[in-house]
């Protein structure tokens, strides 16, 4: 197969790959400074605090550990995957105690709206008390509910639906006593 064929657009690519070797020899890297968050990587090689990179920031949580878990439709029933997830949200907080948490609970488009509070409601009680269950302490979490009202994907297709359906840790500064 020619050249021509896998890369028609040669000067284009040719453009990239020297922008990208005359990028990498300089000390700060192709996109400048390596010690910002999106790099996460101070000079000598370091963590930057609060980046994704730091294990003890919420960007780590929120990337590595995850912050949501899924529910079937109707249900406030943890499935698998989800206490999979929670586990390892339970050994994050547990070893991060500077962290609070509210857990939101959310629901589909389906149904009405007083239905969809309370599957929320009991979806977000469902997470807190997984996590409580796993040595969180009681003070460090609380609860609320949004229903239907903040979708993540807004469309009459299960594929958007399944991903509305969810329990969200959502991390926050200052630890309960």
């Amino acid at each position: 197969m020619a050249i021509e064929t896998l890369f028609p657009h040669r000067t284009l690519l040719a453009l990239v790959a020297a922008a990208a070797l005359a990028g990498c020899s300089g000390q700060n890297g192709l996109f400048g400074n390596s010690s910002t968050a999106a790099g996460g990587f101070g000079q000598n090689g370091g963590v930057t605090s609060g980046s994704i990179d730091d294990p003890t920031s919420p960007a780590y949580f929120q990337q590595a550990v995850g912050d949501r878990v899924l529910f079937e439709v109707d249900q406030s029933t943890l499935t698998d995957a989800a206490r999979a997830t929670l586990t390892e949200q339970a050994r994050w907080l547990t070893e991060n105690g500077a962290y609070t948490a509210v857990v939101e609970g959310h629901a589909d488009e389906q149904g009405t709206r007083e239905y969809n509070l309370a599957l929320g409601a009991r979806r977000a009680s469902a997470v807190r008390d997984f996590l409580v269950d796993r040595g969180v302490a009681d003070n460090r979490l609380s609860t609320v509910t949004y229903g239907k009202e903040r979708p993540l994907e807004i469309c009459s297709e299960e594929s958007c639906y399944a991903k509305n359906r969810r329990g969200v840790t959502v991390l926050s500064a200052g630890a309960g006593s």
